[in-house]
C-alpha cells in the first residue's frame, strides 16, 4: 500500500512538470513585458537594484532562532512533570545551545555589515 502511494505521488508529479514544460513556453515578446517601463521611452538605469546579501543572513538567522525559541515554548509543560532542579538544568542547557550559536555566528563574521 505505501508502496503504491508513493509511486502515486511520484507519477503526479511527474504530471505536473510534464504539464508546466508544455503549458509555460517563454518567448521573446515575453522579455518585452518583463522590462521596466517609464512613460514610453527606455528606462536610463536599471530598474532592479541590487540587494545585499546581509539582510537574507539576518532574516536566515532570526528564522533559525525563532525556531530555536519554539522549541522552549514545551518547557512550560515539563515544567509539571520534572523536579525543578533538572528543568532549570535543561532550560539552561537549550538557552546555552542558543547562546553559543550567537557567538558563532558573530565570530564567523555573519554578524557584521561591514566588509
Amino acid at each position: 500500500m505505501i508502496a503504491f502511494m508513493i509511486f502515486l505521488f511520484l507519477f503526479i508529479c511527474v504530471i505536473l512538470m510534464v504539464l508546466n514544460f508544455f503549458i509555460s513556453k517563454k518567448s521573446i515578446l515575453d522579455r518585452e513585458k518583463s522590462s521596466s517601463f517609464e512613460c514610453g521611452f527606455d528606462s536610463l538605469s536599471l530598474s532592479r537594484l541590487p540587494f545585499s546579501i546581509h539582510f537574507y543572513l539576518i532574516g536566515i538567522l532570526f528564522l533559525v532562532f525563532d525556531i530555536e525559541v519554539i522549541f522552549l515554548l514545551p518547557m512550560i509543560n515539563l515544567f509539571k512533570i520534572l523536579n525543578f532542579y533538572i528543568w532549570v538544568y535543561l532550560s539552561l542547557i537549550i538557552l546555552m545551545i542558543l547562546y553559543l550559536g550567537l557567538e558563532f555566528e558573530k565570530f564567523e563574521g555573519s554578524l557584521k555589515w561591514i566588509f
